[in-house]
């Protein structure tokens, strides 16, 4: 008997030929290549492109496109040369058919859930020009000059300059110039990733888009700040800081902070609403979607006016706030405890007398909540990327909520999540996808469980 050869592995650096199928989570398009699969970023359904090999692994290659051969049907221009808008490449209706499978197919996959309703996903109001919030990285161009922009696709080492940021306002990207222009003028030096040496790690940009306030903050490695004044000036926004971290990893959390002029908190309007929000503090980055996301929340919360709501992941208290006026009490729990003061200060400020919130962490203060509060009839949480530990769904289980409205802006760890409390005694009714982050791959969900009796 004839054995037949098996085609060589793609080797890592060779560019290959591929055919553009339909796109995976995270934004790449799955392609084959000799039967083997290869995620090809840059690519979108029905390209034919040459791409790059990057990483080979035993099950799937990764590839990025340094050519496009035949353009798919739904391939358009740029807008902008902008490593933090990998879709802008596919229309906007493509995009919203992409996120719905995505949702769609987490459930399936990763849930375990055959017959659960995805309903249509809600589109973004705005396609450019959305986010509140904008973390630039420092890096340096081939000539050796400071810039101040986004990490290459791919690459954790590696900068690029940008003219215009299209996500941001106009107001953010001016902010962005002259910050840049000032460390320039100083002559300060971009961190570098490889060899851990260097100064000027990240730049933080959130904007009040109705109270059209700026906070900024400048984000180093240990050392002070020469003529932090002089910063000050040359950004001229209501609040600025200047945070100091030692750590080699790529974060702008944690490290010591110092207010260097104008206010402490960015204030901002939502939802009938006005909050403040400490720098380091968890705000929805897209302000207008984040109350059609509220308004949603307190729809599949279906309150009464009577019910003991428990907030989880509660932030700076702007859900449990929004839901406050349709509710009996508010009950929020949440791990930063800036962000909790901001929360009790914000309660305060909008008159809200049946809200009260907790620094703890789930795992080991749930119990306590309940002991204190009494048991939830509706349980909200809106957890980071990363979604629940099995340990946080145990205890959100045992605290026995009639229903869970989960907030998810990742429907790969909330479809496990889900399937968790599915084994916990509850089901999984509906699922409602928002594109809260167009001309990228992500996507947010509102999703209701019920206690099955």
């Amino acid at each position: 008997m004839t054995q037949i050869a098996k085609p060589p592995r793609p080797r890592p650096g060779s560019e290959v030929e591929l055919e553009a199928g339909p796109l995976a989570h995270g934004g790449a398009a799955v392609c084959r290549l000799n039967g083997f699969v290869v995620f090809a970023q840059g690519a979108v359904p029905g390209d034919r492109v040459i791409a790059r090999l990057g990483k080979v692994k035993r099950s799937h290659a990764e590839a990025r496109v340094t050519e496009v051969l035949e353009a798919g049907p739904t391939r358009i221009d740029p807008v902008a040369s902008h490593p933090g808008a990998p879709w802008q490449i596919m229309t906007y209706e493509a995009q919203l058919e992409a996120k719905q499978e995505a949702v769609e197919q987490a459930i399936r996959r990763l849930g375990g859930f055959e017959d659960v309703p995805v309903e249509q996903i809600v589109p973004a109001v705005s396609q450019w020009r959305y986010r509140n919030k904008l973390e630039f990285s420092f890096g340096e161009d081939e000539s050796g000059q400071l810039t101040c922009g986004f990490h290459a696709p791919g690459r954790w080492d590696v900068v690029e300059s940008l003219d215009t940021c299209m996500l941001g306002s106009e107001r953010v990207d001016l902010v962005r110039e002259r910050a840049l222009a000032w460390c320039r003028a100083k002559g300060l030096g971009a961190y570098d990733r490889r060899t851990n040496e260097g100064y000027l790690r990240n730049l933080v940009i959130r904007e009040g888009i109705r109270t059209e306030e700026i906070q900024v903050r400048l984000v180093t490695s240990a050392g002070e700040l020469d003529d932090a004044e002089g910063f000050a000036a040359a950004v001229d926004c209501e609040g600025v800081f200047h945070t100091r971290i030692e750590g080699v990893g790529e974060t702008t959390m944690g490290g010591d902070t110092d207010l260097i002029s104008g206010d402490p908190h960015l204030h901002e309007e939502i939802s009938g609403l006005t909050v403040s929000i400490s720098p380091e503090a968890f705000f929805q980055t897209n302000t207008v979607m984040a109350e059609k996301l509220y308004g949603i929340a307190a729809e599949e919360a279906a309150l009464r006016g009577h019910e003991r709501v428990f907030d989880i992941c509660s932030g700076i208290g702007t859900i449990g706030m929004a839901l406050s006026p349709r509710a009996g009490e508010i009950w929020g729990l949440e791990l930063i405890e800036p962000a909790v003061a901001d929360a009790i200060a914000n309660a305060e400020s909008n008159g809200i007398r049946n809200a009260s919130f907790f620094a703890g962490d789930v795992r080991k203060h749930m119990a306590e909540l309940v002991e204190k509060a009494g048991k939830p009839d509706v349980l909200v949480v809106d957890p980071p990327r990363a979604g629940l530990s099995a340990k946080v769904v145990r205890r959100i289980a045992e605290a026995g909520a009639k229903r869970i409205v989960y907030v998810s802006c990742n429907p790969t760890t909330f479809a496990p999540n889900a399937a968790a409390l599915a084994e916990l005694g509850y089901d999984l009714l509906k699922v409602r996808p928002m594109d809260l982050f167009p001309q990228t791959p992500h996507v947010e969900c509102v999703a209701l469980l019920e206690r099955r009796s």
